[in-house]
């Protein structure tokens, strides 16, 4: 099932097709300096899970970026989203959480955690400015190299 979101994007299951390119985007963007974990095989295994959603967003067949959200009894956990460089602040990263967070609503889930690099500053605005508040943070997360701020989301509308 694919989503038509603005500006020609479109957002989507990931296919097989898909899992290399997820794979050195993370690579590249999310795990750089760390070591490679998020593999071609691991990505393949994550969209084939029950639990997980993995979604790309498209334009005119390009791969913009992807999301991969896993759904707990009543929350969820945004374990991974990336966007090009060169697609950056278009707005790709918020439909894809947008979708996500969607179908996280649907499940009857009630908030999205995250952890990201302390280091992300751009990463952190952004996720502030959308509703993620800062609820912790854990000392040398990323493979003891660098800490790890926890964020959280409430899905639930306050009345």
């Amino acid at each position: 099932m694919a989503a038509q979101v603005g500006q020609g994007v479109i957002i989507r299951l990931a296919h097989e097709s898909d899992d290399e390119s997820i794979a050195w985007l993370t690579r590249d963007e999310i795990e750089r300096g760390l070591g490679w974990t998020w593999t071609p095989e691991r990505i393949a295994k994550a969209r084939r899970a029950d639990d997980i959603n993995l979604v790309v967003a498209c334009r005119e067949g390009r791969r913009l970026g992807f999301g991969l959200m896993r759904y707990f009894e009543e929350t969820a956990h945004l374990s991974l989203l990336a966007v090009q460089p060169e697609c950056r602040r278009q707005g790709v990263a918020g439909r894809l959480l947008g979708w996500l967070e969607a179908s996280a609503r649907t499940a009857g889930i009630h908030a999205v955690h995250l952890e990201m690099r302390a280091s992300n500053h751009a990463a952190r605005q952004f996720y502030e400015g959308i509703g993620y508040r800062c609820i912790g943070s854990t000392p040398g997360y990323y493979r003891g190299q660098e800490d790890a701020l926890r964020l959280s989301r409430s899905l639930v509308a306050v009345r």
